[in-house]
């Protein structure tokens, strides 16, 4: 603990990082007693107008982690799906919140739906991911690359530049523009990225007392979820911005369900399996679903894709 008695938090300046850094700030406070001052920091990725995949993995992460380990700020909150599958050496995730909804979500011109597009539409969207999905459901819509905040993305379609754009519903909601969405959709379709709508908080682990203070937030089930749906995206030797897909559902009962989707960008080739098992095995099973898939050929299209 810091001996101000007010805790640094490390976000990035966008108003979806600031408002769930503000959330996270809220659930310390309210668990702690401790005052939250939030820090913003730029990162590379803020930075830069190129596409993530060129960018590379935790272009939006390594400033805030550079920043704890100089001792400029207490902690961090990242979204857990911008964050290298590699552990930061000296750092630890000390707390993986309640996920919000990990589904993606459409936002059309005149409140269409995907399936309603006129043929020639043009869909915007940042992932690999969502491209390659789109373009595997066989639609008569084109897909192009955008780079940008919310704000700057929805606007695309208000203007009409775009006929839509696929974002992730849980940043949606958090910045409460949910009420936008025009088809929430469903992951059979678009199945999510891995850890998508979860949140990572990272501080030093050689700061135990706030370590242990931090994992008053950690949600179990969550961080299974998610650790089983990286150790698939890690096994695969995928990044972030690879056409990967992942979800995995908890039950009551302990066990888990996981889905994992490797898809060519131009939808051509598009692999889909599942595996279950216990959420104390959930790297094991998200490595066993990446054996899988490596097996069904999933290799090829991720050597394509770098």
């Amino acid at each position: 603990m810091t001996s101000t008695g007010v805790l640094r938090l490390g976000t990035r300046g966008s108003a979806l990082a600031m408002a769930q850094s503000q959330t996270v700030a809220d659930m310390v406070t309210a668990a702690t007693g401790m005052r939250v001052e939030l820090v913003e920091i730029a990162t590379a990725g803020d930075r830069s107008s190129a596409p993530v995949q060129q960018l590379g993995v935790g272009v939006f992460v390594s400033a805030l982690r550079d920043a704890l380990s100089a001792k400029e700020i207490d902690f961090a909150v990242h979204s857990y799906k911008d964050l290298p599958t590699a552990p930061a050496d000296g750092l630890s995730i000390a707390a993986v919140p309640e996920r919000a909804d990990p589904r993606d979500a459409l936002i059309a011109r005149d409140g269409l739906t995907l399936a309603e597009l006129p043929a020639g539409a043009v869909i915007g969207t940042g992932a690999l991911r969502r491209i390659a999905q789109i373009n595997a459901l066989g639609l008569p819509v084109t897909t192009v690359p955008i780079r940008g905040n919310v704000d700057t993305r929805l606007r695309k379609v208000a203007d009409g530049e775009l006929d839509a754009v696929v974002l992730a519903r849980a940043g949606l909601a958090r910045l409460g523009r949910a009420g936008e969405v025009t088809e929430i959709l469903d992951p059979m379709l678009m199945l999510p990225a891995p850890a998508q709508g979860a949140l990572a908080v990272e501080c030093r682990s050689a700061d135990t007392d706030l370590v242990e203070a931090l994992a008053a937030l950690d949600h179990r089930a969550t961080r299974a979820a998610v650790t089983a749906e990286r150790a698939l995206l890690a096994a695969l030797e995928a990044g972030c911005s690879a056409p990967v897909a992942a979800l995995a559902e908890t039950t009551e009962d302990d066990e888990i369900y996981l889905r994992g989707a490797v898809i060519s960008v131009d939808g051509r080739f598009a692999l889909r399996l599942s595996r279950t098992g216990t959420l104390a095995d959930a790297e094991k099973v998200g490595r066993l679903l990446a054996a899988d898939l490596l097996e069904d050929g999933a290799e090829n299209v991720l050597g394509s894709a770098e």
